[in-house]
C-alpha cells in the first residue's frame, strides 16, 4: 500500500481539484491517505501583500481554524469534512470570499452533514486553535519549504508542492498520473516541473 500525506487549505481552488484527483486514486490504486490542515493565511501573515488577497486570506483563518480543532480531536472526520465544506465552497461557487467570517454560513452545515458537534463552528473567529493551525502548517513546510502554496503531497519519503492539476483527471487517468508522480518522487535529485498556467480550475 501507498502512503501519501495531503496537506490542504479547503479554500483553494487548485487545492480541490488534486484532492478530488486523489480520490480517484483511491478507487484505481492501493492507497492510504491522510489528510493534514495547512493554512494559506497562515503561510501569508504579515507579509505585504495586495490588500484585496488579504482580506481573502482574513477569510481562509476561520475553516483552517475549524480544521486544526476537528484534526486534532476527530482525525477521522477530516477527510469527509473537506469533501463536505469543499464542495459546498467549490463546486457551489461560493469560494473567494473576503473578510474574517466570510465563510462562517457554510461551516455549520458541512459539520452537521458529516456528525461532527455544532460547537465547532464556534472555533472559526477565535484564536483558541491558532497554535494548532500554525503547528500543522509548519508541518508541511519542514517537507518542501515556506515559499509554496497549497496542495503538499507527500509520497512516501517524498513531499512537493503539488501537482497542481485544473481538471480532475477520472478513473485510470488519475491512477497514471498517480503513478508517474511517485515515480518522479523516487529520485532524490529531483525537485519541480512546472509550467505557467492556461486555464482555471474546473470542478466538474
Amino acid at each position: 500500500m501507498e502512503k501519501v500525506k495531503f496537506w490542504f487549505d479547503v479554500s483553494c481552488p487548485f487545492c480541490w481539484v488534486t484532492s478530488r484527483w486523489i480520490k480517484e486514486v483511491e478507487q484505481v490504486r492501493d492507497v492510504e491517505v491522510q489528510w493534514v490542515p495547512m493554512s494559506l493565511a497562515v503561510l501569508n501573515d504579515g507579509r505585504d501583500l495586495d490588500p484585496n488577497y488579504m482580506k481573502k486570506m482574513e477569510a481562509n483563518w476561520g475553516p483552517a481554524r475549524v480544521f486544526a480543532a476537528v484534526a486534532t480531536e476527530h482525525p477521522d472526520k477530516v477527510d469527509a469534512l473537506y469533501t463536505a465544506l469543499g464542495t459546498a465552497i467549490h463546486p457551489g461557487g461560493n469560494g473567494g470570499r473576503s473578510g474574517f467570517g466570510g465563510y462562517d454560513d457554510l461551516i455549520p452545515a458541512a459539520l452537521a452533514e458529516v456528525g461532527l458537534p455544532a460547537e465547532l463552528a464556534e472555533v472559526a473567529n477565535t484564536t483558541e486553535w491558532d497554535d494548532a493551525l500554525r503547528e500543522f502548517h509548519g508541518s508541511a513546510m519542514a517537507e518542501v519549504g515556506d515559499d509554496v502554496g497549497t496542495p503538499v503531497l507527500k509520497f512516501g519519503d517524498t513531499a512537493f508542492f503539488g501537482p497542481v492539476l485544473t481538471r480532475i483527471p477520472r478513473g485510470e487517468e488519475a491512477g497514471r498520473i498517480f503513478d508517474h508522480a511517485v515515480g518522479l518522487a523516487s529520485f532524490p535529485s529531483f525537485f519541480e516541473i512546472k509550467r505557467s498556467r492556461t486555464e482555471s480550475p474546473k470542478f466538474d
